[in-house]
């Protein structure tokens, strides 16, 4: 049970609630999440908002983005982020075997995958000491806005998986398992 109370999008104003609607089903299964935001509106907000955004828009291949959230996630041990984008990565062609292998080697991974999770072990561990030549080869491989919105998206995958093991928010894709059974 998460620590704080999960408001619910009722008790929002109407813009509100129709980005936390959005994003709680339309941008993944991610209701708990919104319900805590929530308790910060401006924040929730432009969040979710971004969010969504990035991901209708694709100005990086989501195969890497799902990549690394995962990567990240694992690498911050948020089981709740790792469950849910787990079934993103496969959709983008990973199989179960390899994302449980993650971050280590696996033969599915290709060499843009593997510099992928690279970079993201550095930006997660160490962001200072990201060292050049590993940047060099992604200024090879992707333009200098994929190269920020990868960044981007490692760096908020570390907030969000504070935030939800802080919190302790509840993973909405064991509660609908539990459910079912």
């Amino acid at each position: 049970m998460a620590r704080v109370r999960l408001i619910p999008s009722t008790e929002l104003s109407p813009g509100l609630a129709r980005v936390y609607e959005e994003f709680a089903s339309g941008y993944g299964p991610f209701r708990n999440q919104a319900a805590v935001m929530a308790h910060v509106p401006t924040a929730a907000k432009h969040l979710m908002q971004m969010l969504m955004e990035l991901k209708r828009e694709r100005n990086i291949n989501w195969r890497y983005v799902e990549l690394a959230i995962v990567v990240t996630s694992k690498l911050n041990a948020c089981h709740y982020c790792v469950a849910h984008h787990t079934q993103p990565l496969k959709v983008e062609g990973l199989s179960q075997e390899a994302i449980d292998r993650l971050p280590e080697f696996h033969p599915e991974l290709n060499d843009l995958d593997r510099l992928v999770v690279d970079y993201t072990i550095a930006v997660t561990k160490n962001a200072q000491r990201v060292p050049q030549t590993m940047f060099d080869r992604l200024r090879m491989r992707f333009s200098e806005a994929e190269i920020v919105e990868l960044t981007m998206r490692i760096a908020l995958c570390g907030f969000f998986n504070r935030f939800n093991d802080a919190l302790q928010i509840d993973d909405e894709l064991e509660t609908e398992i539990t459910a079912a059974e």
